[in-house]
């Protein structure tokens, strides 16, 4: 019996040793599951932080994109409606909408003096006539230059023509306007373009005739009459709408003195000075070239003497 108990409790002992052994591994395979799932879990926040990391990073992104493009629409409807505005005709229209019979209505009005000063004179706020007044004179001194003496070199004088009429009529009218501004003048930029664009009508006649009659008394008559008279109707016009004796005669003084001026320059000095800018430009004036006969040899003289005698004899 002795035996037996011992050879169970060995049994016992092996069962116990065993069970520990098994207590001991599932107990490390449950830490290491532990340990996979922590693992795993750490993963998943990791995941989880770099998604929301990500739609961060998207949502600014699509932000951005929103914003760039809202910016985008804006900046181009306001290029479009600039150049719409720059590009459409309409504006421009009621400024050269004028029937001819107007234009010639203003025409001779440019020439009569208005006698009424003590309220303001309409002014036409069109710029049809004064356009085509300018180019009027633009031809008229294209026409002068070609009757004169002025030698005309490689291509026309129009480029000089038209910087010269158009920078007085607009250069004068924006001075004008300023001067107007200072003395309290009641006219607009458009009046004071169609003013002084009607007043040129009084150059373009003078110099139109004094260009084909080449008198200097007949254009000092024409220069003091015609000249006189359109620059005496913008001078009454601006004093209308003027206020105050020393801003009218700082006014209309100025612009008498530019307005005949201007008419002096374009017959005595303009053909001088674009004779002067072609020289520096294009150098002084050449000579002609011209054929000069060339002195016959000797020899030749000599041969054609000794075959003309050989010829007689023959005959």
């Amino acid at each position: 019996q002795g035996g037996g108990s011992a050879v169970i409790d060995m049994e016992n002992m092996d069962d116990t040793s065993g069970s520990s052994f098994e207590d001991m591994g599932e107990m490390h395979q449950r830490m290491k599951e532990e340990e996979e799932e922590e693992a795993e879990g750490e993963a998943g926040a990791g995941e989880e932080e770099d998604g929301e990391f990500l739609g961060m990073k998207g949502l600014r992104g699509q932000l951005g994109r929103q914003v760039a493009d809202q910016m985008w629409q804006v900046g181009k409807r306001q290029a479009s409606r600039a150049f719409s505005l720059y590009a459409n005709i309409d504006i421009l229209r009621p400024y050269f909408d004028v029937e001819p019979v107007q234009v010639r209505a203003r025409l001779l009005e440019s020439m009569i003096p208005v006698k009424m000063i003590n309220f303001p004179q309409k002014i036409a706020g069109e710029l049809y006539g004064p356009l085509m007044l300018v180019f009027t004179l633009v031809a008229i001194l294209l026409h002068g230059m070609k009757t004169s003496d002025t030698i005309i070199r490689e291509g026309t004088l129009m480029g000089t023509a038209i910087g010269t009429c158009f920078g007085y009529w607009l250069g004068v009218s924006s001075f004008m306007y300023f001067l107007a501004y200072l003395c309290n003048a009641q006219i607009t930029m458009v009046q004071m373009l169609s003013l002084l664009g009607y007043g040129l009508f009084g150059h373009c006649v003078t110099l139109f005739v004094t260009y084909n009659i080449h008198f200097h008394s007949l254009f000092y008559i024409f220069w003091l009459v015609v000249g006189g008279l359109s620059t005496l109707r913008m001078v009454a016009v601006l004093v209308s709408r003027t206020v105050g004796h020393t801003q009218r005669l700082i006014l209309c003084g100025t612009l008498a003195a530019l307005h005949m001026l201007f008419l002096l320059y374009l017959h005595f000095a303009y053909h001088k000075v674009v004779e002067g800018i072609l020289d520096t430009l294009e150098g002084p004036n050449m000579p002609p070239f011209q054929r000069v006969a060339r002195d016959i040899p000797v020899v030749s003289n000599a041969v054609l003497n000794t075959t003309a005698k050989a010829i007689a004899l023959t005959l």
